[in-house]
């Protein structure tokens, strides 16, 4: 069982021929509302990769927040924990598609910014049951951090996506066992800033009290570096029609793998799968493959 700790957002999602330059305004040949949020995007994945999935997080009374509420149920996740939050509106990303499949986010938090340690308190016999903690940097620290020191004491599995990027306290990173960073956040983290030697920048994050980490870096695939040196885990040739929710799903179906007790090899292979297709549909929660549809890829394109 996986317990989310993270936000839910409405997309509003624009194609454009090309993502603008600073002080340029371009037009969008055509707009989308979808259903997101790092948080809600990680537990629908890993919900319909097999996984039985809780969520915690905030919503508000607007009918957004009714939209993914439903959203989450009808992808097999547990609500019990989504709360309504009457002082404000539920959170909202701002997003812009390139014919490349490229895309731009800015997250307007709303209610995500509410969710607070009493709301994983309210959670904590469901994330004591868990095998795997999931969180992400959508919603206050305070509560990130928290959700992880009662995981560890629990002798949980902590999964944290570092992402948005943001400074993090040590005292954050010495209770995450797996940490999946993409190419900016790890520069970001370690403070050494872009460009950088990804791979570099992640065993310094194992040097200094990380168990793994796992690097997603798009069309390149993903690399593992822990105790054990580094593992490359090679990505899939696809047309991508939108990136929109493909690192969500990765870490939603990594999630789900460990929790099935596969290795973090095993595993990571099988969200790089499940990211490969997510990039053919438009949209985050939408994308989000099962896990009938991966394995089928899987063996049609004869990987292992």
């Amino acid at each position: 069982m996986i317990a989310v700790v993270g936000s839910l957002n409405l997309d509003l999602i624009a194609r454009v021929a090309r993502l603008p330059v600073p002080g340029e305004t371009v037009s969008a040949s055509s707009y989308l509302q979808s259903l997101g949020g790092k948080g809600a995007n990680q537990a629908v994945a890993a919900a319909r990769a097999g996984s039985a999935v809780h969520f915690i997080g905030r919503v508000g009374t607007d009918p957004a927040g009714a939209a993914l509420r439903v959203s989450l149920s009808e992808s097999s996740v547990d609500t019990t924990f989504v709360t309504q939050d009457h002082e404000g509106s539920t959170g909202t990303a701002l997003i812009a598609v390139d014919n490349r499949g490229d895309n731009t986010i800015i997250v307007v938090p709303g209610v995500n910014a509410h969710l607070q340690p009493s709301d994983v308190d309210a959670a904590r016999d469901v994330i004591e049951q868990s095998s795997i903690l999931l969180l992400q940097l959508e919603v206050p620290l305070e509560t990130v951090r928290y959700a992880a020191g009662l995981a560890q004491r629990s002798g949980i599995t902590v999964i944290l996506n570092p992402s948005p990027s943001q400074e993090l306290p040590a005292s954050l990173l010495d209770l995450v066992d797996i940490l999946v960073p993409n190419e900016e956040e790890v520069a970001y983290l370690t403070g050494m800033g872009s460009p950088v030697d990804p791979i570099s920048a992640a065993g310094m994050l194992c040097s200094n009290g990380v168990e793994a980490v796992v690097l997603t870096l798009g069309s390149q695939g993903a690399t593992i570096v822990n105790g054990n040196g580094e593992t490359d885990i090679p990505a899939y040739a696809v047309e991508p029609v939108d990136t929109t929710g493909a690192g969500d799903a990765f870490v939603g179906n990594l999630a789900a793998a460990l929790d099935a007790g596969q290795s973090l090899e095993d595993s990571a292979r099988f969200a790089s799968a499940a990211a490969a297709l997510s990039v053919q549909v438009p949209g985050a929660q939408p994308s989000m493959p099962t896990k009938e549809e991966t394995d089928a890829f899987i063996a049609r394109t004869g990987a292992s």
